[in-house]
């Protein structure tokens, strides 16, 4: 295997443009496959390069460059349903609200180094003013473009509370509520939480919700126009309620199988918007792929179904990057313990599966694992695809020219016959932020 760390040599100054970095000796993802290629970035703009326009338009070679050795350059990850890391959760109140933002800056650098440069912060079912102030601080964050922040924001995931109480997962049914108006998730959230105001960019990207429930289903058309995404989740939802919400919008399914209605011969449920023969466009879904959420045939059933909609996500928890034991989770009015043992993670005393511990790379590999696919379409499940689902297609996910230049490098590895993946590098905005360098982990944000 090609060594971990890249060299970088520098060229001749005389037409070298500070900055411009390009990456050789590589395979680049685009589409479904692995093309050998090169691929330049910037770090003045933070954006890919198109190499023939700078070379002979605007006569610039690259100040650095660097040979990969035949490795993977592919879309920095993307994951869509994080709710927490490294011993912070988002759904959490604090005394200084302050500390709040801190914590998640935190969890930004620590979580760039395993591979995530983009992400949607998620929020369980909580009381309506745990939203209203932790929301502010969970919106777009990369305006700035600065690498050192590690990873960016793209708006947060409210997953609740808006959900059936017979499909509540882990989530505190003392919380629980439904909505009749658009008012009644103003009064939740904040009013100002989903709507853009001046320069500001609008907190929330995306809401889970039981389109069943109360007037939900009338509210779809009304949340989409405000550019918010919504997800179907924590459902009862018939096949025709499911339908029925997929025709009013709803574009995304929160971790397909799970927390909603079993597939059934006679009424397939939610599963059954991702049929062939659907009259109305097929909605993205989410799949956990740890082992512990789903069967590996079930998410080879999933992805069979619908490819184009296959996203991966971890849903996972603030024990992600912790030892074994037992840890305190706000949840609702209440704060109990979840039991972390390995990957698995329970609420205390019960089997309840409570989030995950795996990283976005490791549910990458356990779907190559499990399901025979390809490395351009596992690694598209978490860059192509969730950038299209939010509205990000040529900007995110993609290592086509204008993109931003969020990268990651990744080898190859075989051991005892498992092929996986294994993070290398990690590049945002155009600059390394994380290298692997002999086993041990150097991080280069400055």
């Amino acid at each position: 295997m090609p060594s971990a760390v890249s060299p970088v040599s520098p060229v001749s100054p005389t037409r070298a443009k500070i900055g411009l970095t390009k990456f050789t000796n590589c395979r680049l993802l685009k589409g479904n496959a692995l093309v050998n290629g090169d691929v330049w970035v910037s770090s003045e703009t933070g954006k890919i390069i198109d190499s023939q326009a700078s070379f002979y338009d605007e006569l610039a070679l690259p100040s650095n460059t660097v040979d990969l050795g035949g490795r993977i350059v592919a879309p920095g990850l993307i994951d869509c349903q994080l709710n927490g890391a490294f011993g912070f959760n988002f759904s959490t109140l604090l005394d200084d609200m302050t500390e709040y933002g801190k914590s998640v800056q935190e969890v930004n650098r620590l979580l760039v180094q395993t591979g995530v440069t983009s992400y949607l912060p998620t929020i369980t079912s909580q009381r309506p003013e745990l939203y209203q102030k932790a929301l502010p601080f969970l919106g777009p964050s990369g305006e700035r473009r600065k690498a050192a922040h590690g990873a960016e924001s793209l708006g947060a995931h409210c997953e609740g509370p808006f959900l059936s109480p017979t499909k509540n997962g882990v989530h505190n049914v003392d919380v629980l509520i439904s909505a009749d108006s658009i008012q009644d998730l103003e009064q939740c959230y904040g009013a100002e939480n989903m709507e853009v105001t001046g320069d500001k960019k609008m907190p929330i990207k995306m809401i889970t919700a039981a389109p069943e429930k109360g007037g939900m289903m009338g509210l779809i058309p009304e949340l989409t126009a405000r550019g918010i995404i919504y997800s179907i989740g924590h459902s009862e939802a018939t096949y025709e309620e499911a339908s029925q919400a997929v025709g009013m919008g709803a574009t995304m399914i929160t971790h397909l199988f799970n927390a909603m209605r079993p597939l059934h011969h006679r009424n397939p449920g939610v599963f059954g918007v991702l049929g062939t023969s659907e009259s109305l466009p097929r909605p993205y879904f989410g799949i956990i792929s740890d082992g512990i959420h789903l069967h590996p045939t079930t998410i080879k059933i999933a992805y069979n179904s619908h490819p184009d909609g296959f996203i991966l996500v971890t849903d996972a928890m603030h024990l992600v990057g912790l030892p074994d034991g037992a840890y305190p989770w706000t949840n609702g009015e209440h704060t109990c313990n979840i039991v972390k043992k390995g990957s698995k993670l329970l609420l205390e005393g019960s089997e309840t599966i409570a989030g995950s511990s795996i990283t976005l790379l490791e549910c990458v590999n356990n779907f190559l694992q499990w399901t025979g696919a390809t490395i351009p379409q596992a690694l598209g499940a978490v860059t192509s695809t969730p950038a299209a689902m939010l509205g990000l297609e040529g900007v995110k996910g993609t290592l086509t020219a204008g993109a931003d230049a969020d990268l990651v490098v990744l080898s190859e590895e075989e051991v005892g016959g498992v092929h996986k993946l294994v993070l290398d590098e990690v590049w945002k905005f155009g600059k390394r932020v994380f290298r692997a360098e002999g086993g041990h982990v150097k991080m280069e944000l400055q």
